[in-house]
């Protein structure tokens, strides 16, 4: 079985029967207006409700500012950007962010930090739901216990925690795992992929590593180097469910790996 590769220059809605939760079209941004930086230039795509997509590319080629933009945390100078139906022109509702980085605030235990998600939201979060939560992150046992008593993996468990207490459609995510070894990374990859199978969100996910996108994604994203331009995407059509050693050992995920290396410029 072939590799399947859709070059982004014939662009065009996706054919599928779910409809869109968000649409990129023709989106330019600027760092220091338009005689400055350009982060992105012309960048068009579709996400189909409850698919998950990651976006790789070169350092520096903003694969960041991309889903801020996506977020509507920063303005973009060109193009326009609808996400759930909506046009994005600032903070979005149904939408959770997960970054690089936990910032969970030391003073509070694992449920106060996850209630601090919903409180800036102004989201109410019962009771039943933050025990749900609790569960479907595997903290059971660790409620009360601050984030220095907990491993990195748990503490990244506890930030997505944060972004779907609020039950957001969409979940965008930006590296949350580039610094842990690659065992707690594997293991959070099936983390993750297991509340994505239950909780049917649309994820966009901004990696560097490629065979992390091929493990979990239907369909990576290929950014050039500076500016960012999309320059390939690529159906990932491994069975699922996945899991890690299995996956990895199926001849299709290495020539996915080789393909989306030879896009990027590795030899």
């Amino acid at each position: 079985m072939a590799v399947e590769l859709v070059q982004a220059e014939k662009h065009s809605p996706m054919k599928q029967s779910r409809e869109n939760a968000i649409s990129v079209n023709n989106i330019s941004k600027y760092f220091g207006g338009f005689d400055g930086v350009i982060a992105l230039e012309d960048v068009s795509f579709d996400i189909a409700d409850s698919e998950f997509v990651s976006i790789i590319g070169p350092s520096g080629c903003g694969k960041s500012t991309m889903l801020r933009l996506l977020a509507g945390l920063i303005p973009y100078e060109k193009g326009d950007i609808t996400m759930l139906g909506q046009h994005v022109d600032g903070g979005m509702d149904g939408v959770g962010m997960v970054f690089q980085t936990d910032n969970l605030l030391p003073w509070l235990d694992v449920c106060a930090n996850l209630k601090l998600g919903a409180d800036i939201a102004g989201v109410t979060v019962s009771a039943a739901a933050m025990a749900e939560m609790i569960e479907t992150l595997g903290l059971v046992g660790f409620e009360k216990n601050f984030p220095h008593e907990l491993s990195g993996g748990m503490r990244h468990r506890v930030a997505i925690g944060q972004a779907l207490i609020c039950n957001p459609q969409v979940l965008l995510m930006d590296e949350p795992f580039g610094a842990l070894d690659a065992l707690t990374r594997d293991r959070l990859n099936m983390e993750l992929l297991r509340i994505w199978q239950a909780e049917k969100k649309t994820v966009v996910l901004i990696t560097h590593s490629i065979s992390e996108a091929v493990l979990l994604s239907d369909r990576v994203l290929v950014l050039s180097d500076r500016p960012g331009k999309l320059v390939a995407k690529v159906e990932i059509n491994l069975p699922r469910p996945r899991e890690p050693s299995a996956t990895r050992e199926d001849r299709l995920f290495g020539d996915y790996v080789v393909k989306l290396s030879q896009l990027m410029g590795v030899n």
